[in-house]
């Protein structure tokens, strides 16, 4: 049976733009915490068994009163996908193990036509079956991946099975010990797209490394016809080019630009990029701007610019779970930009597609981040290949949104020979599939006296020098006295802090010394800004975080209640006192910097 099963295809860039047939909706499911739909009572897998069948994906209905079958969709209650189960459910708002999930569908398949289906995130682990066949298995709760179904996909009613399973390990990426709440299920869309026998599967279309005279890139083609002509397209820049694939499919792109409108926070130009081969062809929307360092400066578009960010994570404080739909994603980036933000960063993990072509849209620069986060196996060698292909995923699915300047390797890991060896390589595989934006990760911090150091040697490999740093809350007593802090930094490249702050209770208020008061985080934040300007290369920061979060780490009985409150709007929406304490401090960096 293993050797039938499907190998996950590579994903097709834009996918979202062929005709698709949307999966999303009501999905029956039946919580397995025994795995009963998956292992026999010897543990040994259905789907790896000489029929391979057994499991609940099977969907099998008895043939007779007398067959014993021990579970039943059609009579199982739904879930909408997409969406976690944690906060759909309140019996599983803290479960963590397997949910399968089934959808009947009909589909209409047509002659010379192929067929992929596409999970746009599933956390953690997803077993996937179409029509009680294994299409295969994804790792990451994060990433896009999908399955060509060409073949198995049937004319009339079909139906899939996914086996969900969110519980962590410690071998796994991101490992057992977070701060943000193991949202499990189908979490984001799902459907079927229909492209012809060969088609456009990537292509990359951008401005070559620090040179906004040239468009440089790919297009590469899947399909038994691979030799054939290619013409990009861009109207409205009078660009029209025909280039050649080679008999990988592969063409080389580089055109030369006379006259172009460059994106950027104050102008988010998009232009409407077309791709066509033979009877395959794909639009899309596509920004150009060139990022690089120079000495202690951010250049974009060949400008100084300074970061005015706010750190994000992929939940809708509002209705306690992942975002759902373009309004809830808009929601958040509005908020920021309501700070006078021109920069976000999504952590800590790889984010919704669509919230990236929104930033693109709104104009809001994007730090992107994988999460490795906190204490990984670096020893272990398929945690390495885990953390590789979701850094992939997230370069691959992303590589055309010009708001994305920076790719973040990981957060907050403990320095080790083992950590930088496996950081280091990551840090090299990013620049090995895009070279044209910078490449960094929150390093460590450590103290010494009213010093805070950052030495750690990953530092030498990154094109920022990135950290976080809690002064005024987890160290440096209270906000009053964290001014006396100075910051020995020493790497000569431009600062940009990835995390500060504090928790606050909406509505709480008392003296600017008493914790979870809104005025403690008040003043933490006017003494951060004191504190870190001081820094003379400091170009940027993304403060922790634009809203209340979920997280079961957090559980103060008062204050926190299972929420992270260290947000700058409550998980009512309403912005707590600190929100415009940063924002008087972006009003005034966005005249520096115009």
């Amino acid at each position: 049976m293993k050797s039938s099963i499907a190998q996950q295809a590579p994903l097709i860039q834009n996918i979202q733009a062929r005709n698709v047939l949307s999966l999303n909706g009501r999905w029956n499911y039946i919580v397995d915490p025994y795995e009963n739909g998956y292992y026999d009572y010897r543990h040994e897998a259905f789907d790896a068994t000489t029929s391979g069948t057994g499991g609940f994906y099977d969907d099998k209905k008895p043939k007779d009163k007398g067959e014993l079958i021990e579970y039943d969709f059609d009579y199982s209650p739904t879930l909408n996908v997409p969406g976690d189960w944690n906060s759909q459910v309140e019996k599983l708002e803290m479960y963590e193990g397997t949910v399968w999930y089934r959808r009947k569908f009909n589909a209409a398949v047509k002659p010379g036509k192929r067929y992929i289906l596409y999970f746009a995130a599933v956390n953690y682990e997803a077993h996937v079956y179409l029509n009680g066949k294994k299409l295969g298995m994804h790792k990451g709760g994060f990433n896009s991946f999908q399955f060509e179904v060409t073949g198995k996909l049937k004319a009339g009613e079909n139906f899939i099975v996914v086996k969900a399973d969110n519980t962590r390990h410690q071998d796994e990426i991101p490992t057992i010990n977070t701060d943000w709440w193991n949202y499990g299920g189908i979490t984001r869309d799902v459907f079927i797209a229909e492209v012809p026998d060969t088609y456009i599967a990537d292509y990359k279309v951008q401005l070559a490394k620090n040179d906004a005279a040239h468009i440089e890139g790919y297009v590469q083609l899947n399909g038994n016809d691979l030799s054939q002509d290619v013409t990009l397209n861009i109207p409205e820049a009078g660009i029209k080019t025909t280039v050649k694939t080679d008999a990988t499919g592969r063409a080389v792109i580089n055109i030369p630009v006379r006259k172009i409108s460059y994106w950027s926070p104050e102008n988010p130009k998009l232009y409407s990029v077309n791709v066509a081969a033979g009877t395959d062809n794909v639009s899309d929307k596509i920004g150009f701007r060139t990022i690089q360092v120079k000495g202690t400066d951010i250049m974009l578009n060949g400008k100084s610019v300074f970061l005015r960010g706010i750190s994000i994570h992929d939940e809708n404080p509002l209705l306690k779970g992942r975002n759902r739909s373009t309004g809830d994603l808009k929601m958040l980036l509005t908020w920021a930009k309501e700070m006078n933000c021109n920069y976000v960063r999504l952590a800590h993990y790889q984010h919704n597609e669509e919230m990236l072509r929104l930033a693109d849209e709104m104009g809001l620069m994007v730090w992107a981040e994988v999460p490795v986060y906190w204490t990984i196996s670096w020893e272990n060698p398929a945690t390495y290949q885990n953390a590789e292909n979701q850094l992939t995923g997230l370069i691959t699915r992303d590589i055309n949104r010009a708001s994305i300047i920076v790719w973040s390797i990981g957060n907050e890991t403990p320095v080790s020979e083992p950590r930088l060896k496996f950081m280091g390589n990551l840090a090299s595989k990013a620049r090995s599939l895009d070279n044209t934006r910078l490449v960094a990760a929150a390093l460590e911090v450590h103290r010494k006296g009213n010093e805070a150091i950052v030495d750690d040697p990953l530092g030498e490999k990154l094109d920022l020098v990135s950290f976080n740093e809690y002064a005024g809350w987890y160290w440096g007593g209270d906000p009053s006295g964290i001014t006396k802090y100075n910051f020995n930094i020493k790497y000569n490249k431009p600062v940009v802090i990835t995390e500060f702050g504090g928790d606050a209770l909406s509505g709480y208020h008392a003296d600017a010394n008493t914790r979870w008061s809104e005025e403690y985080q008040e003043a933490l934040y006017k003494n951060q800004i004191a504190m870190l300007s001081k820094i003379t290369a400091l170009r940027g920061m993304t403060p922790w975080i634009l809203a209340d979060f979920r997280s079961p780490r957090r559980q103060h009985p008062v204050y926190q209640t299972f929420w992270n409150r260290k947000g700058l709007i409550s998980e009512t929406g309403k912005k707590k006192q600190a929100f415009f304490v940063l924002k008087s401090f972006y009003d005034e960096l966005e005249k520096k910097y115009k």
